[in-house]
C-alpha cells in the first residue's frame, strides 16, 4: 500500500479522474480505492467528496462514497444525480443515516422516494440495548423486518396459540365485506388494474391505488394555481406587507420590501429597500418569490409612500406590481451568455484534471516515493506543488463565476453556523497569516447561524478572508466580529489597511500584477479585484450582500429561522 502523503495523492487523483469520466469506475479501480481508503484520513476523503460534489460521479463512484463514514457519504449523497434505475439499486446498500440523507432531497424521481418509504421499519426501528443477556449483533435490513403475526414465539407451543386467518378478521368487518360485493362487479374495473383471479385483498388494494391516482389527477389538474399577472400591495412604515390583492396572501403578507436578504421563499431588490429608508418613490425592483402559488416567479415592483393628511406623518407605502416583458435585463440570460459561461465551464474542467496531476507528480516527487531525490529537486518540486495548489483554487473560482453568470449555480440552503465554519476556515489561512506575519481573530457568538448552502457559503467566506489576510500588513490584526439584526446575519470584517482610501470601484479594478499591493502566496491568484468581485457576486447568489466601507468589510447573509418561534436565531 502507498504510505503516507503518496497514498493521499493517488487517492485524489483516482477521485478526480472517476468523477469526471476520464477513466472507467470499475470493480479494480474501485477495489483499488478501498484499499488506499485505509490510509487517508478523514478530513482528506472529506474534501474529495466535496469536490466530487461539483463533477458527475457515477452510480459505482457514489456507492463507494456511501460505504464511507456519514461526514463523506453526506456531501455525495446530497448532490449526486443518477437515474431511477440505479438509485433503487443503491438503496439497499445505504446506511440508515445515507437513505434519511435522501428523505431530505426533493428532486429525487418518484420511483425513488417511493422505494425510500419501503424502508421505513428498517431505518427507523428503535433498539433496547438494556436487555439482560442480550448480545446485540449489528442489524442488516432482513434482520430488522418484522416477523409475521402469523408466526408464533419460538418457545411457544403450536397448540397454545390459535390460529387465525386474516382473511377471516377482514371479511367480517363492514366496509371490507362491501368492498368485496363490489369486487365481484368486474365490468368496472380500471384498465390499469390486474383482473385475474387471486387474493381477494390483493384486488381490493389495487383498486384503491387505481382510484387514489385517478383521484390525485383530478385534484392536481382542479387545483393548480394559475399565474397572475398583477397585484397591489400596502406596506406599514417598516415596509412590511400587510394589505395584498390579487395573489395569495401567505406569498407575501409579513414579508419586508425594505430588506434585500432572503426571506423564506421570496427575496426582494435593494432598490426598493433603499428607497424606503430615504421615504421617496421606487419603480421597476426586482422581486422574486418562490414556491407553487398563483405569485411565484419573478415580479417588478413600483411603489410611493403614504402620509397621513391630518399629522403628515409617513405611514407606509402603496404600489402594483406586474411581471416583466420579455425585454427587460432580469430574465433569463441570454443564449450568447449563457453559451460564453458554457464553455468557460468546459474550459474550466479541461484544466482541472491536468492541473491536479501536476501537484500530483510534484508531490511523488517532493516525498520522494519513486525514489531518492536531491534536495535541490525537492525543493522545486515543493514550488510546482505549492503553485499549481494555488492554480486549482483559481480554476474553481472561474468555475464558480461561469456558474453565476450562467444561471447553473446549485444551491442547498441549509442551516450553517457560523462560528465553527469561520474557526475551520482561520486554520486553513493560518500558514498565508504566519507569512505576511498577521493575525486573524474571530469573535463570533457560538449560536449564530445562517441558512445559506454549505459548499458556496465556505467558498465564500474562504475567499473573503484569504483576501483581507493576504493583503494585511506585518503586524496587522484582521477580526471577524458577527451580530443579528433581523432576519439578516451582519459579518463585519476588518479592512486591510494596504486598501488605502480606494474606492469600491478602484478596489475591484486591482489585479494579480499590480505593483501598489503586495499579496503572498496562497491568496487569489487572479488579484484582489477579481477575488473581491466573486464575492460579492457570489453573496448576492446567497441572498445577502458585501458592502466595502471605510473601515471595514460588511457581509450580510440570510439568518436561520427557528420555525417555532419565527425568530432569527442569536
Amino acid at each position: 500500500m502507498t504510505p503516507g502523503v503518496g497514498a493521499q495523492s493517488a487517492w485524489r487523483q483516482l477521485v478526480d479522474l472517476m468523477s469526471r469520466g476520464r477513466i472507467p469506475a470499475d470493480e479494480p479501480t474501485i477495489a483499488r480505492l478501498r484499499l488506499l481508503r485505509q490510509a487517508v484520513p478523514e478530513s482528506v476523503r472529506a474534501a474529495s467528496a466535496r469536490a466530487v460534489a461539483f463533477a458527475t460521479p457515477g452510480a459505482a463512484l457514489v456507492g463507494f462514497f456511501a460505504e464511507d463514514r456519514l461526514a463523506v457519504a453526506a456531501p455525495v449523497l446530497r448532490t449526486a444525480v443518477l437515474p431511477a434505475a440505479e438509485w433503487l439499486a443503491l438503496l439497499s446498500r445505504l446506511t440508515p443515516e445515507g437513505r434519511s440523507i435522501l428523505r431530505h432531497r426533493r428532486d429525487l424521481p418518484g420511483e425513488v422516494a417511493r422505494g425510500l418509504e419501503s424502508f421505513g421499519a428498517t431505518d427507523f426501528v428503535l433498539h433496547d440495548d438494556s436487555v439482560q443477556g442480550a448480545v446485540v449483533q449489528p442489524a442488516n435490513d432482513r434482520d430488522l423486518a418484522p416477523p409475521s403475526p402469523l408466526t408464533p414465539a419460538p418457545d411457544t407451543p403450536r397448540s397454545a396459540t390459535p390460529f387465525v386467518s386474516l382473511g377471516d378478521v377482514t371479511r367480517k368487518l363492514p366496509v371490507i365485506a362491501e368492498a368485496l360485493r363490489q369486487e365481484e362487479r368486474r365490468d368496472d374495473v380500471p384498465p390499469d388494474v390486474d383482473a385475474t383471479p387471486g387474493s381477494p385483498i390483493a384486488n381490493l388494494v389495487a383498486r384503491i391505488d387505481a382510484f387514489q391516482r385517478q383521484r390525485d389527477g383530478r385534484d392536481a389538474a382542479a387545483f393548480a394555481p394559475t399565474r397572475a399577472l398583477s397585484f397591489q400591495y400596502e406596506t406599514d412604515r417598516d415596509g412590511v406587507v400587510r394589505w395584498l390583492d390579487g395573489v395569495a396572501r401567505g406569498a407575501l403578507i409579513g414579508v419586508s420590501f425594505a430588506h434585500s436578504a432572503r426571506q423564506g421563499e421570496t427575496q426582494v431588490d435593494a432598490a426598493a429597500g433603499g428607497a424606503i429608508r430615504q421615504r421617496a418613490r421606487f419603480a421597476q425592483a426586482r422581486l422574486d418569490i418562490g414556491g407553487a402559488s398563483d405569485a411565484a416567479g419573478s415580479w417588478r415592483i413600483a411603489g410611493e409612500p403614504i402620509f397621513d393628511h391630518a399629522s403628515g406623518r409617513f405611514t407606509g407605502y402603496r404600489g402594483v406590481a406586474r411581471r416583466p416583458r420579455v425585454d427587460e435585463a432580469a430574465a433569463s440570460p441570454t443564449p450568447e451568455g449563457s453559451e460564453r459561461s458554457d464553455s468557460l465551464r468546459q474550459l474550466v474542467h479541461e484544466l482541472r484534471t491536468p492541473t491536479n496531476a501536476i501537484a500530483g507528480f510534484a508531490e511523488l516527487i517532493e516525498t520522494q516515493l519513486l525514489g531518492p531525490v536531491a534536495p535541490s529537486y525537492r525543493a522545486h518540486a515543493t514550488t510546482i506543488r505549492e503553485q499549481a495548489s494555488a492554480l486549482i483554487a483559481a480554476i474553481d473560482d472561474l468555475d464558480t463565476l461561469a456558474r453565476i453568470d450562467g444561471s447553473a449555480l446549485e444551491q442547498r440552503p441549509t442551516v450553517v453556523h457560523v462560528q465553527p465554519l469561520l474557526v475551520r476556515i482561520a486554520g486553513d489561512l493560518e500558514p498565508l497569516a504566519h507569512t505576511r506575519s498577521a493575525t486573524l481573530a474571530v469573535e463570533v457568538d457560538p449560536d449564530i447561524a445562517v441558512r445559506i448552502d454549505d459548499r458556496l457559503g465556505e467558498r465564500l467566506l474562504a475567499r473573503l478572508l484569504g483576501t483581507a489576510i493576504g493583503a494585511a500588513g506585518a503586524g496587522e490584526r484582521i477580526a471577524v466580529q458577527g451580530a443579528t439584526a433581523l432576519d439578516t446575519v451582519i459579518l463585519d470584517i476588518t479592512r486591510p489597511v494596504s486598501f488605502g482610501d480606494r474606492d469600491v470601484d478602484a478596489l475591484m479594478r486591482i489585479e494579480a500584477d499590480a505593483d501598489d499591493l503586495s499579496v503572498a502566496a496562497g491568496a487569489s491568484l487572479l488579484g484582489v479585484g477579481f477575488a473581491l468581485r466573486l464575492t460579492r457576486n457570489l453573496a448576492r447568489q446567497l441572498g445577502g450582500e458585501l458592502v466595502i466601507a471605510a473601515d471595514r468589510l460588511t457581509l450580510r447573509l440570510p439568518a436561520a429561522v427557528d420555525d417555532k418561534v419565527g425568530q432569527a436565531t442569536n
